[in-house]
């Protein structure tokens, strides 16, 4: 029996036309599913056009959107196909795993590099990709496919921004493979519990990256707007500890926050194995901050969105941390 897909529609490249200003998303979901008629073979399917933006303008008002079309659906359908621009994808897929936990139905999030419209395309593969992913028996859980891979929605990020291999899992496996209409499957989860949907991820954070001779006195006047910052220090979690020309030193600053009641968490700006505090005295002073985490393997998306996700729950330090520590598929390991 054909599983019954929901297409969800949010714009992006992949819906985009040439227009006076450069593409702009202007394909509706039912253009969209007319170059890729093989879909009918694969499953049963309808649509739904929820918004059609360049993803840049998607943020967490547009992620609430999403994880509410999905639950108002999600007892008639088996699976969700959600297209998206790819800007921004890896933060929605993170955003989804937190706002939709324990899913044993497929919610599946994919996008192009190049206008379904045109000729030479990776539109029509992905999508037609997406469904087939989407349609099979052992698909669970948020994913990106794309380019054939398909990537946790917790683990993603866009590396290209031009080539189809747009997206890699980073510090993680692919967790599955879809070639010739066939899905090898890498990692499979087993989900026992019901779907949980949570949708309060408006609360802000602040990314700060680090750069040499970076002024400490931008984290006194951050410390006044928001309660956390996620900072993308140097190497393993190298932070500055001496002054030059200031009273501190980025170290004391951020001390400061913390004593102030915020919560930091550290990340590194490399792009693969992640965070590790106590390997320099630089950032070992800071590993016994109660009030600073450290990202270690995390995505910056994963981070940015669980820590959304957190405060939407609580605003209390220590709950904060035990939250931010507590593995969602397979965020921190």
């Amino acid at each position: 029996m054909k599983k019954n897909i929901l297409l969800i529609t949010t714009g992006g490249t992949i819906a985009s036309a040439e227009s006076q200003n450069g593409l702009t998303p202007t394909i509706n979901s039912e253009e969209l599913i007319k170059f890729v008629p093989e879909i009918k073979y694969i499953c049963s399917f309808k649509t739904i056009d929820l918004m059609n933006l360049d993803s840049t303008n998607i943020g967490p008002h547009e992620w609430h959107k999403i994880a509410a079309c999905i639950e108002k659906n999600y007892t008639d359908f088996d699976g969700f196909v959600i297209t998206h621009g790819t800007d921004t994808l890896s933060y929605t897929a993170a955003a989804l795993s937190y706002m939709i936990q324990n899913s044993r139905k497929p919610i599946i999030l994919t996008g192009s590099q190049k206008s379904i419209y045109l000729r030479d395309t990776d539109a029509r593969r992905n999508l037609i990709d997406a469904f087939i992913y989407a349609s099979d028996p052992l698909s669970s859980g948020v994913k990106i496919v794309f380019n054939s891979k398909v990537i946790r929605g917790t683990r993603a990020r866009k590396i290209r921004t031009q080539s189809y291999n747009a997206f890699e899992s980073i510090d993680y496996p692919d967790v599955a493979n879809v070639m010739a209409d066939h899905v090898t499957h890498y990692i499979t989860d087993s989900i026992s519990a019901t779907p949980k949907f949570s949708f309060c991820m408006t609360h802000p954070v602040f990314v700060l990256k680090l750069s040499p001779g970076l002024d400490p006195h931008i984290i006194k006047v951050l410390g006044n707007l928001y309660q956390v910052l996620i900072i993308e220090s140097f190497g393993s979690g190298g932070l500055p500890n001496i002054n030059h020309n200031s009273e501190r030193s980025i170290s004391d600053a951020i001390n400061e926050f913390t004593d102030n009641g915020g919560i930091v968490v550290l990340t590194t700006q490399v792009p693969h194995e992640g965070s590790r505090l106590a390997t320099y005295a630089v950032g070992k002073s800071l590993a016994d901050n109660p009030n600073i985490l450290e990202g270690g393997l995390m995505t910056l998306e994963a981070i940015v969105c669980k820590m959304k996700w957190i405060l939407g729950i609580t605003e209390n330090p220590a709950e904060m941390k035990k939250l931010f520590l507590q593995p969602i598929d397979f965020d921190i390991f």
